[in-house]
């Protein structure tokens, strides 16, 4: 998929921006805090109907405005070029409204998936140091993009375990009958989820270690293995198991919420052992195996990979394998942010593909000369 061009009115601290982009490589210079990564979050936007930053959509409005508006025209590079119009659009107190091809969708994740994206951040470090939340959310948000099915699973069970929830907090015994049906609900829904996390962590783990091992020149060794209370045996039984004990905490200690990626260093824990630059190495051959992974699943259409200071952290020889591999042509268009326009010059000065360079200022984006 490509971004021909974008439209961004009142979109946190850019006012107005008109975008004619490269089909290949985009990169994005200026200061830290100048808006760079709210050009990146408005393209995320219109893949993922939010925000990558920010969930509450009224706070993606410029302050002082009444409405954001975001636009973007795309040709399928993998399909011949065959366009598609998105929009998207809000006013303060109202709700946005989603657009394909002028047609309003009825429900968003309907869209999700069209524009298959990836987007490499500082914010992935919490997929190390943060807690199994933060990395069920990848897991789901690449599961969710090829597989709808997948979406109502989710949606499914979180409405089970939000009810069981309030069940085991009532002062009196809840009905058990009424409490063993939503138990139901979340392990029919809870092992469809286990077996579509299981099958997408099998196949992402060696295209992850391939890129790993590319980025760090074969200097490291890490592991990537998939947690989950449904390897102890049938869900419902393992639910069930602890009913009392969930009762006295008040929520259910058990289930495929709690489900955990494992990641280590030369056998360790990665968030113990692992220094910034391999922290990050870790993250970015995780992404670039979901690229690798969509590309293969969304109808066969190459994902738009967005790379927010990418650079930093990261020792000369890792940044320049990192440049190859998304060079080559296995990835289509990319987005780059760096504060440093010579480096940029310095990584681009021997690239034989396309790329534009946009100076962005307090909001304002300009179109550089190459």
């Amino acid at each position: 998929m490509i971004l021909q061009k974008i439209s961004i009115i009142n979109y946190k601290n850019i006012k107005e921006a008109t975008l004619g982009l490269s089909p290949k490589m985009n990169c994005f210079i200026g200061r830290n805090g100048v808006g760079k990564t709210n050009v990146l979050d408005a393209v995320y936007y219109l893949s993922f109907c939010r925000s990558a930053q920010n969930p509450v959509d009224s706070q993606v409005i410029r302050h002082g405005e009444e409405f954001f508006v975001l636009e973007g025209e795309y040709a399928d590079g993998d399909a011949g070029g065959a366009p598609l119009h998105v929009y998207c659009g809000m006013k303060r107190g109202t709700k946005k409204h989603f657009k394909r091809d002028k047609k309003e969708y009825k429900r968003l994740s309907e869209h999700i998936g069209l524009i298959p994206l990836v987007v490499v951040s500082p914010s992935d470090t919490l997929l190390i140091e943060g807690g199994s939340e933060e990395r069920r959310r990848l897991v789901d948000m690449v599961i969710s993009q090829y597989d709808p099915a997948y979406i109502d699973a989710l949606a499914r069970y979180n409405k089970a375990l939000m009810q069981r929830n309030s069940m085991l907090k009532m002062e009196d015994e809840p009905d058990g009958e009424v409490l063993r049906i939503w138990e139901e609900q979340m392990a029919e829904q809870g092992e469809l989820i286990y077996r579509r996390r299981d099958a997408f962590v099998r196949e992402l783990e060696p295209v992850f270690q391939r890129y790993y091992q590319d980025i760090s020149s074969n200097k490291e060794t890490v592991g990537l293995t998939y947690t989950s209370h449904c390897q102890r045996g049938p869900l419902l039984d393992v639910i069930q198991r602890d009913r009392q004990k969930d009762r006295a905490v008040g929520y259910s200690l058990h289930g495929v919420h709690r489900d955990d990626l494992d990641f280590t260093l030369g056998g360790h824990q990665m968030k113990r052992e692992g220094s910034q630059g391999q922290n990050k190495t870790f993250v970015v051959a995780l992404k670039l195996a979901q690229f690798d992974f969509l590309k293969r699943t969304c109808s066969k259409t190459t994902p738009l990979l967005l790379l927010d200071d990418i650079f930093d952290k990261l020792d000369a020889g890792r940044v320049e394998q990192i440049v190859r591999l998304v060079s080559g042509d296995g990835f289509g268009q990319i987005f780059i942010t760096d504060t440093n326009r010579e480096h940029l010059d310095k990584i681009l000065g021997s690239c034989s593909y396309d790329y534009k360079i946009f100076h962005v200022e307090d909001g304002e984006v300009t179109e550089k000369d190459v």
